[in-house]
């Protein structure tokens, strides 16, 4: 099922957001994000983007630069060319293209493993 243009979050370049963030629907960085994020959808992260914290999210396109901070993601996992990640990969599905560069620890994992180490990240949803 495709999102309506208007049901998708950006935060585009030259934007700079600190903090919890918590969205239900696809979510695209462009610019730089510091905390932690959980999207209970698709995030997009692109070519310029830096990231610092944690994402928990069912499904990352990885284009940018990660400085420190982990992945857990419930499905897919994708680092494209380009990028550079510093931090620690937990998914079930990866794909890593030609270029893509990552220093950490990856670590396949399962939906329930993934429901309990997001349930306080996830928390955040029932709040808003």
């Amino acid at each position: 099922m495709a999102n309506n243009i208007n049901e998708i979050n950006r935060i585009a370049a030259d934007t700079k957001f600190t903090g919890d963030l918590a969205t239900r629907t696809d979510i695209r960085i462009d610019g730089t994000f510091e905390g932690r994020l959980f999207c209970d959808a698709r995030v997009v992260v692109g070519e310029k983007a830096i990231i610092k914290g944690d994402i928990f999210c069912t499904f990352i396109d990885f284009n940018g630069t990660m400085l420190g901070g982990n992945f857990y993601v419930k499905d897919t996992l994708s680092l494209k060319a380009g990028c550079s990640v510093q931090g620690d990969l937990y998914f079930q599905k990866f794909q890593v293209e030609l270029d893509a560069k990552y220093a950490g620890k990856c670590q396949m994992i399962g939906e329930a493993e993934f429901n309990k180490v997001s349930a306080p990240v996830a928390a955040m949803l029932q709040k808003a």
